[in-house]
This record gives structure tokens, C-alpha cells and sequence, in this order.
């Protein structure tokens, strides 16, 4: 069945990145592949320059799943990143600091790779956990 070829897909690009394997977990998308509506913007392949800026910041982070589920050709999940700041991100100089970024991506595939990605994350979240912007509860 498709929908389960691509969770398990999918579940082979978690385990390549909770194990430092950057390669590996990209091999979950088409070189191609486009990031639509949420993504950051890039000039290159913009999930594979996202992710390579992302894994490099925040060094050895866990990508926990916690719901995923698949309907024909699209997998949608839920997750939680959780990291520390150890390199410049985004222009952000190194922190330090622990981090959790939620998000939801839905990932259409084509032969067993995604070939589009969109994606909803709490970077704002992300920007108070670093310092960059304070609190909006304040």
C-alpha cells in the first residue's frame, strides 16, 4: 500500500536525523522537491538549504513524531524538534540555548520521495526561545 510505504519513508528520514545523518533523511525528498506555502524563503532547493542551515544550527536535535498519518499520495505529521542553539541560524548568532519547535507538514510523494512540502512551524516561537524577540505575553 502507498500510504504506508510512505510513513515508513518518512520514518526512515526521523531515524536518519535523530542519528546525525543529514544525507540520509534527505533522501526523503525529490531534489527537486518544492517547499510551498510556510516554508522560509530560499534561492537554492529551498527544503534542502532550509534543512542543511537547520541541522548545522542546531547540532544532534531530536525530531519527535507526534502524530502521523497518510491519505493517497500525502503524509501529514506532527511534530516537535528539540535541539540546542549551537550555530549561527538565520543571521542569529549562537545561543545556547535548549529549544522544542513545533510544526505540521504535510508531504505529497511521487515513487516513494516527497516532492512537495508545506509546512506550518512556530519560528516566532522559536525566535522568543532564542532571545530574538520577547515574550508576547509581556
Amino acid at each position: 500500500m502507498p500510504e504506508e510505504q510512505n510513513i515508513a519513508v518518512l520514518e526512515q528520514a526521523r531515524s536518519a536525523w535523530n542519528s546525525g545523518d543529514l544525507a540520509g533523511y534527505l533522501r526523503v525528498y525529490a531534489p527537486e522537491a518544492a517547499a510551498l506555502e510556510g516554508d522560509p524563503p530560499s534561492e537554492e532547493a529551498p527544503v534542502r538549504a532550509f534543512y542543511q542551515a537547520f541541522f548545522d544550527a542546531f547540532p544532534g536535535s531530536q525530531l519527535i513524531f507526534e502524530d502521523v498519518f497518510a491519505a493517497g499520495d500525502k503524509v501529514v505529521c506532527r511534530f516537535i524538534i528539540y535541539g540546542a542553539h549551537g550555530e549561527p541560524f538565520q543571521g542569529i548568532p549562537a545561543t545556547g540555548k535548549d529549544v522544542a519547535l513545533p510544526g505540521i507538514t504535510i508531504l505529497r510523494f511521487e515513487d516513494g520521495v516527497c516532492v512537495e512540502r508545506w509546512s506550518q512551524v512556530d519560528f516566532l516561537g522559536l525566535l522568543t526561545q532564542l532571545g530574538v524577540l520577547g515574550s508576547p505575553l509581556k
